[in-house]
């Protein structure tokens, strides 16, 4: 789909009527655009808008954005952020107005999505077998001829059920593939050893559909990670691709792709991207990092790369959930009213982090207050004495892990630091 096309995409969810699909929302917004909505900059806290409701921070969002435009730059690295993360073409065109140079996607509908909305660089960081997929796919790729599309394989029999369906659509361009290096025994996809990835390296040649573009891999899988493992499994893959292009493998390409980069160890896919030596073409050098977007309160700001390179910047939790008190049976327990249906839980349980009193008093911090678990619709609250909370009473919560936060809310809300709402991003699960 044509760039144009996208732009007329996004220009349409402005369009878009609030109503009955959209949670947290002010209820006597109902019926407006989203653009009415959006110029009315309503206040999160006094414009109405209901509880349970997921905010994502104006500035920190934007300041996401521009630290990893600059950290990619500034380690010569192309930037394809996963967009599985937010699956929010909004965010995808403000990723790439950040210097990305497009989005990575894990399954075919987050591929149509994307097309949908005009992205014209996609990497599927995972196989793809299915043939009505590969059919849509060739004719993507036919309607197109500025569309990029790369994608895993790592086996012969996944080469086979490529070649037959692309063969069968008709397919007029050849899919480009990177083979994928499995990143150790007990590992996810990817193919176990170098002789291996030389194997289905080989039956990509054979292949007429289909063309060698680079290696990949994803070296958050790597067993029992640490610095120095991750690091000798990223030099195995960059040997991977000097390999290949010393045996010719690389025939007809502008550049040879080298893939890695998730969103825990990307400091040390910089260090051994760095050391890459010169092969017979430019090598681009695809960095997929995606929860950096609005990053997290829990595992990912345990994990982020930025705790071992502070001179290099921070990121910021973007999300907070504010859920109101409903149940406060014993002095000791509370219960809110965002459960599992709203807030990530798959890593750890939200955190309690500020108060806004349901009186209007200032806001305060969450002293003596934390989640204890989540039903559907509650979140259990343990208080303890030190705790001032009420009924009523407004709490925030900072959130682990953006992929399985964004996946519950349909149109979240951006607010600024004081509260006040400047624009919605809907995504699309």
């Amino acid at each position: 789909m044509a760039r144009d096309s996208g732009t007329e995409a996004l220009a349409e969810l402005a369009e878009e009527r609030v109503d009955h699909r959209f949670k947290g929302l002010p209820p006597d917004a109902a019926g407006l655009t989203v653009a009415e909505l959006t110029a009315q900059r309503r206040n999160l806290f006094t414009g109405g808008f209901a509880t349970p409701v997921l905010a994502l921070s104006a500035e920190r969002l934007e300041h996401n954005l521009a630290l990893m435009e600059t950290y990619a730059a500034r380690h010569g690295l192309a930037f394809a952020p996963h967009g599985k993360t937010s699956m929010a073409p909004q965010l995808f065109h403000r990723q790439i107005g950040h210097g990305a140079w497009g989005i990575t996607l894990a399954v075919p509908h987050q591929v149509w999505v994307a097309r949908a909305f005009g992205i014209g660089r996609i990497f599927l960081a995972n196989e793809l077998v299915d043939a009505a997929a590969l059919r849509r796919l060739a004719a993507e790729l036919d309607a197109d001829p500025d569309f990029r599309f790369v994608c895993y394989v790592d086996s012969v029999r996944g080469v086979e059920l490529m070649d037959a369906a692309l063969t069968e659509a008709g397919a007029g361009r050849p899919v480009d593939v990177v083979v994928e290096l499995g990143a150790g025994a007990g590992a996810r996809t990817g193919a176990r050893t170098e002789a291996d990835c030389a194997a289905v390296a080989d039956a990509v040649a054979a292949a007429r559909t289909l063309r060698l573009a680079g290696v990949a891999g994803y070296e958050g899988e790597v067993p029992d990670a640490d610095p120095e493992r991750v690091r000798a499994w990223l030099r195995r893959l960059v040997a991977l691709a000097v390999d290949f292009d010393r045996a010719g493998r690389f025939t007809g390409l502008a550049e040879v792709v080298l893939s890695a980069g998730g969103s825990a160890w990307f400091d040390a896919v910089a260090d051994v991207f760095a050391e890459v030596p010169d092969l017979s073409l430019p090598v681009l050098k695809l960095l997929r990092s995606g929860a950096y977007v609005s990053h997290d309160d829990g595992h990912y700001r345990e994990v982020t790369p930025f705790n071992r390179v502070p001179a290099e910047g921070a990121l910021e939790p973007a999300f907070r959930l504010w859920t109101q008190v409903v149940s406060r049976p014993t002095a000791e327990q509370a219960f809110a009213n965002a459960g599992k249906r709203d807030a990530a839980y798959d890593l750890d349980l939200p955190f309690a982090q500020v108060v806004r009193p349901s009186d209007g008093g200032p806001e305060r911090p969450a002293t003596g207050v934390a989640v204890s678990g989540l039903s559907d619709q509650h979140a259990w609250l343990r208080t303890a004495p030190e705790a001032e909370l009420e009924v009523g009473d407004w709490v925030g919560l900072g959130l682990s892990h953006p992929c399985t936060s964004f996946d519950k809310w349909q149109l979240i809300p951006v607010a600024e630091a004081d509260g006040t709402v400047v624009d919605y991003i809907r995504t699309f699960f």
